[in-house]
């Protein structure tokens, strides 16, 4: 009589035809599919044979301590699926986890009581249904992780069929990651309602004095060049302020992300520093760069930390001017940030009273609202540099008093050797 025989498969199904059944209500067909072709706990690919002698058992493959599931076709599908997912035993341990569940939950949890691996006790509560009440479960829960993380969650009990080691895969719970749909919803209604309130002063003074213009003023050509150059400041500033609303979303939205690429903050900041030098020069300010030329590297998006340095720079030469040097060098270390590099921009400016300290990134927050519109000022620059600090796991700490200029500086975790190279740098300087 012909039978099934599974590639790479030393143990029986875990991932049952009830589970795929379930799986396959919420993920759909395709996702079905790679299920089913998984569905014997870690688990091959199953396939016809004609019927043949039983081969000799061939030897276990190593594993790892709490690694339950047998290599195999069917494991390696379950590691790459888009969807993380977590294997549940008897016990209400983690058995399994997959790489998308590992970026998800950014630790791995193989081995770790189900409650301590989710810490989100709307999850819990579902999965403890699954286990007394043979419940199914579809729930939205945010993860507080790294970054929030915005996710849905769908708990499916499983029929208990044991795998190699003699634990049963109870539960699934599959996570789906949901979190660039919530912020862009949040965004988008965030957009509306800074960008109308923003944008009313400038389009008002456009609309009177075009009306202005068709009216009294219509052949009058110095009053027609004076308008004119004040509606294209007004038109420049709502361009800066739509640039700025853009960045910020694109910012937000892949916010939970984190990048991957080293980037080389010290070359980095030189480059930006001879490119606005011009423009310091303009307003009689000059920059002082005391960082090495290289080798202070961290993990990051190249264009947004340029973007850091550009608004942080050019906040100083706005509101510093020609009172002294701007410089940029290396931040003594912080015993409450251990690990982490940072790069300080001091200025010999006014200063800033206290009380505005802890609201300077917020969003169109200004310390002086003339001076900040006059000088060009969307409210927006250090909300920018917050979100990419916020990004890359970083942080922005601000000391200034009135009088004695303004430090800003941005921290970043190093990479393997970065910091210990930047305290040779200081120490030889």
């Amino acid at each position: 009589m012909a039978d099934w025989r599974g590639l790479g498969v030393c143990a029986p199904v875990a991932l049952t035809a009830a589970g795929v059944t379930a799986a396959a209500s919420l993920v759909g067909a395709p996702m079905a599919l790679a299920l089913a072709l998984g569905a014997g706990a870690g688990v091959g690919v199953s396939r016809w044979v004609a019927p043949r002698p039983d081969p000799a058992p061939a030897p276990a493959a190593p594993r790892g301590k709490t690694d339950a599931l047998p290599p195999g076709v069917g494991r390696d599908l379950l590691e790459r699926l888009p969807l993380g997912l977590l294997l549940l035993d008897e016990s209400s341990r983690v058995m399994f986890q997959n790489a998308a569940a590992l970026e998800m939950l950014e630790r791995r949890v193989t081995d770790m009581p189900a409650a301590a691996a989710l810490r989100a006790p709307a999850l819990t509560e579902a999965v403890a249904a699954a286990y007394s009440h043979d419940r199914a479960s579809d729930l939205d829960v945010t993860l507080l992780r790294g970054k929030d993380r915005v996710v849905h969650a769908a708990i499916r009990p499983l029929t208990q069929d044991r795998v190699s080691d003699g634990r049963a895969p109870t539960v699934l719970v599959m996570l789906e990651d949901r979190t660039r749909a919530a912020k862009a919803e949040a965004l988008r209604r965030d957009f509306v309602a800074n960008a109308s309130h923003e944008l009313k002063t400038p389009l008002a003074s456009i609309s009177g004095f075009i009306e202005t213009l068709q009216g009294h003023a219509k052949n009058d050509p110095e009053a027609t060049e004076r308008f004119l150059a004040i509606m294209a400041r007004q038109a420049a500033r709502m361009k800066r302020l739509v640039d700025d609303l853009l960045s910020l979303n694109r910012i937000e939205i892949n916010e939970h992300v984190r990048p991957r690429h080293p980037v080389d903050l010290a070359a980095l900041a030189w480059e930006i520093s001879a490119g606005l030098a011009p423009q310091a020069a303009a307003e009689g300010a000059r920059f002082a760069v005391e960082l090495p030329r290289g080798g202070l590297s961290v993990l990051g998006e190249r264009d947004e930390l340029a973007q850091v340095f550009v608004n942080l720079l050019d906040n100083a030469v706005k509101y510093a001017g020609s009172a002294g040097p701007i410089r940029v060098h290396l931040a003594d270390p912080a015993d409450a940030r251990p690990g982490m590099v940072g790069v300080t921009i001091a200025d010999s400016g006014p200063g800033i009273p206290r009380e505005h300290l802890p609201r300077l990134t917020e969003r169109f927050y200004r310390v002086d609202v003339a001076r900040s519109r006059e000088r060009g000022g969307t409210g927006l620059g250090l909300a920018i540099v917050k979100h990419i600090l916020s990004r890359h796991r970083g942080d922005l700490t601000v000391a200034s008093a009135p009088g004695q200029g303004a430090r800003f500086t941005v921290w970043f975790p190093a990479l393997k050797g970065a910091a210990a190279d930047a305290e040779g740098t200081r120490a030889a300087s």
